[in-house]
């Protein structure tokens, strides 16, 4: 899917398959038009809210939250459309509904990859715990005990998590089906299938930025490219640009690292080699020992209080997938019989993931 001449992956090089379905056209009475703007203009609004006023802010936790609690917002949003549509199953075609299963069910698996990553990191938080109460007590194997830990934080933080680098396979199964089969004689198909592109083209791109993030690597990073005939289409592309172009500059554009995780690294290096000397005899060596402990005891809280909210809105956002599966089908269910074949050949699927 990608070109050789280009230094970067991209999606749909040859241009997404609704370039020519413009909001003001494809014979749309005046309320689906307006349910369908409405819709997009909500989506740009929330990307417009993505941009940072710093571009470092980009690589943060505190980012990372916020667009995976857009991204929450952004699935909420097209629920209610569906709703509004009053869409059955039978104006549906049946490789859409398979292609939507699947990739719901891809979803959860990064989801699930993302919060392996995130307890890693935090079973890596008790290394730093352990330095930290070594170097308040009195023993006096106390910096031999703390450099044993920071030596386990260093290895531990610097390992690859298997779960993590699979991801990124599964996001490129995901990105080939970015270019949904058309509906035809539906006009409330064609604005669910505009709508739906635009929720899968923003969670893919945010789960790349935030895989691209967690893993210290931005080779992997994506570019999904949209068409400005979106109303959202000009946010998105600015905002993926922005958000890319840090991550890719960052360290010289070959590895990526967490604000958090960053001044943690920096907190432990300082320390290292006032435990690896065993300062602490005199005034001096007392107080450079304060200092560095007292500069990691805030990065690593600063650490862990980040994570946990993090780790808290990425399960969230699991539930909002793994409802949404549901609740999506219920919505539109009308006979009945395709929709209980559909569920019971995904429903071994949906399982597994939990």
């Amino acid at each position: 899917m990608s070109r050789s001449q280009d230094p970067h992956k991209t999606f749909l090089p040859f241009g997404n398959p609704f370039r020519m379905m413009k909001p003001k056209g494809s014979n749309l009475s005046p309320k689906l038009l307006d349910l369908l703007n409405t819709f997009e203009e909500t989506l740009s609004a929330r990307l417009n809210k993505l941009k940072p006023a710093n571009k470092k802010d980009v690589l943060s936790f505190s980012w990372m939250k916020t667009a995976i609690e857009s991204l929450c917002g952004i699935h909420a949003d097209i629920k209610v459309l569906i709703t509004a549509l009053e869409l059955p199953v039978c104006d549906w075609d049946d490789k859409w509904i398979d292609v939507y299963l699947d990739n719901s069910v891809k979803l959860l698996d990064i989801c699930i990859a993302f919060t392996s990553e995130i307890s890693r990191l935090k079973q890596g938080r008790l290394f730093l715990q352990c330095a930290l109460h070594s170097l308040t007590g009195a023993s006096s194997n106390k910096f031999v005990s703390a450099r044993s830990s920071l030596d386990g934080w260093s290895k531990h933080v610097g390992s690859k998590n298997p779960k993590l680098e699979n991801c990124f396979s599964v996001m490129e199964s995901l990105a080939r089906t970015l270019d949904l089969p058309k509906i035809k004689n539906s006009s409330k198909g064609k604005v669910l299938m505009r709508a739906m592109y635009g929720v899968k083209a923003v969670t893919l791109f945010v789960c790349s930025a935030f895989a691209a993030a967690l893993s210290g690597s931005a080779k992997n990073l994506k570019d999904v490219q949209v068409s400005e005939t979106y109303l959202w289409g000009e946010t998105f592309t600015d905002l993926q640009t922005f958000v890319n172009t840090e991550i890719r500059n960052s360290k010289n554009g070959s590895f990526a690292v967490l604000k958090e995780i960053e001044d943690v690294v920096t907190g432990v290096e300082k320390l290292y080699p006032v435990v690896r000397d065993g300062v602490g005899v005199g005034p001096v060596g007392d107080e450079e020992l304060k200092k560095c402990t007292l500069d990691l005891e805030k990065s690593t809280e600063k650490f862990a209080e980040g994570l946990n909210l993090l780790g808290k809105e990425v399960d969230g956002f699991f539930q909002v997938v793994l409802t949404g599966r549901d609740a999506l089908l219920c919505n539109l269910r009308v006979g009945g019989d395709v929709f209980d074949q559909m569920r019971t050949n995904h429903r071994l699927d949906g399982q597994a993931v939990r």
